[in-house]
């Protein structure tokens, strides 16, 4: 049985609680565990084109992804918030912006990259944060809808692998509305997850 909408209420607000407790030893032990899982991935070893994001809000940190990217030879896009109705679009950035840090923070409190980006539809991999995922891939997001607006409306998807601590991934299903853009996969810093969509 799926969750109320209460109940989800209350799932967001202590999933969020959780993330925000663990202290930056934890979060770089999940991390390393996690690349660890994500590069044996047969999708990211095959894709060169990666969609990321600057994790703000005690998501899983992509510092260490984002560096193994590059040194890989694969090109890394980050999220900008659109005005239009894609919700988010993609920019590359070069190693070098990476290592010199230069974004812009945005006024909802995450840093974004300021060039001109591209539609979701040219990367060949989503990595995208969450809340939590179910084990029918239905992805809980932080509430904005940007991802799932991107993907709605994009011609062709590439394919989204959700990235989580292991507390992120729920037994119980999540409701899953009709504009929801399940996960193929799940990489947590425990073990993988492939989903049948």
């Amino acid at each position: 049985m799926s969750l109320s909408v209460i109940e989800l209420k209350k799932l967001r607000q202590q999933l969020r609680t959780q993330r925000r407790q663990l202290n930056k030893f934890q979060q770089k032990q999940a991390e390393a565990a996690l690349l660890h899982h994500l590069i044996q991935h047969p999708q990211f070893k095959h894709s060169q084109k990666i969609g990321l994001y600057l994790d703000a809000f005690g998501e899983i940190q992509t510092h260490q992804i984002i560096q193994r990217c590059f040194d890989l030879g694969k090109t890394v896009y980050l999220p900008q918030i659109s005005t239009m109705m894609f919700g988010l679009s993609w920019v590359k950035v070069s190693q070098q912006q990476w290592k010199t840090r230069r974004f812009s923070l945005h006024q909802l409190g995450m840093l974004e990259p300021k060039q001109r980006g591209c539609r979701v539809q040219q990367l060949d991999l989503l990595i995208l944060p969450l809340l939590a995922c179910d084990e029918h891939g239905t992805r809980l997001g932080m509430g904005g809808g940007f991802y799932d607006r991107a993907l709605q409306y994009a011609p062709k998807h590439p394919y989204r692998l959700g990235i989580a601590h292991a507390f992120q991934y729920l037994n119980q299903p999540l409701i899953r509305q009709t504009w929801d853009q399940p996960l193929h996969a799940l990489c947590t810093p425990k073990q993988s997850y492939l989903f049948k969509n």
